[in-house]
């Protein structure tokens, strides 16, 4: 006998674990679930909330909290995190993904997989490391990605942060496919940018997926639609207006 579904208790408090779809922002999920959930409860209000950002350009796991679980946010967010990056050796764009356009082109004709793999080496550990201009981090109240699209110059404060591992997938110039482990705070982006400069070649990232969040990863993942199928909620598609869904 198949054990009974219980139904979720969004006011006590649950975690959700979605596969975030590339060119949405986390807030645009978050804003799309507490729309589904509360417009199926009709109510008008739910805290709801996600333990760690993930760019509009990349994929994967975006853990969301709702009412009293979002206490546990702060807690979720420490977890170790895990990336497959696409890097592209040989050039450069402003935003060191594919959210800009290419700026600068670089000699690739050095690099070889050995040198790669020695390089690599010098960023596992305990690094400093200088977010993106194009990133979330709040610079005298904006947001550092606010003065990078109005081409205004501003410093940023390198962090200090925590890579546990980088392995190489694959090795196929210009691209190549790194797995990540890291802790908290980790720009996969501006490791992207730096790993380039150490080359003296230049890179960015053509694409990111994040498949682990602490114990969380891609097979506990929903996507959006799977979870207006959700058997205990019950939602229709026809509650979420095209602007919305």
């Amino acid at each position: 006998m198949q054990p009974e579904i219980q139904p979720f208790d969004f006011h006590k408090g649950e975690i959700l674990v979605f596969d975030k779809p590339i060119d949405w922002t986390s807030f645009d999920l978050v804003h799309k679930v507490r729309y589904i959930i509360c417009k199926k409860l009709n109510i008008k209000k739910l805290k709801v909330g996600h333990a760690g950002t993930l760019d509009p350009k990349a994929t994967g796991i975006l853990v969301l909290c709702t009412g009293k679980a979002t206490s546990k946010i702060e807690m979720l967010q420490t977890g170790e995190k895990e990336y497959v990056a696409t890097l592209k050796f040989g050039a450069t764009t402003p935003s060191y993904d594919l959210e800009s356009e290419e700026d600068r082109h670089f000699d690739t004709s050095h690099i070889t997989k050995e040198l790669l793999v020695e390089v690599l080496k010098d960023f596992i550990g305990t690094i400093a490391q200088i977010p993106p201009d194009y990133s979330a981090i709040k610079i005298d109240g904006k947001r550092a990605y606010e003065y990078a699209r109005k081409g205004i110059a501003i410093e940023i404060k390198p962090k200090i942060l925590e890579i546990k591992e980088i392995e190489v997938l694959s090795f196929s110039l210009p691209e190549v496919k790194l797995k990540v482990v890291c802790g908290k705070g980790t720009y996969i982006r501006a490791l992207a940018r730096d790993i380039g400069e150490a080359l003296h070649s230049g890179a960015y990232l053509t694409g990111l997926r994040r498949t682990r969040v602490g114990d969380y990863d891609l097979t506990q993942a929903i996507n959006l639609a799977d979870f207006l199928k959700t058997q205990p909620l019950n939602i229709d598609k026809e509650l979420i207006s095209n602007e919305i869904y």
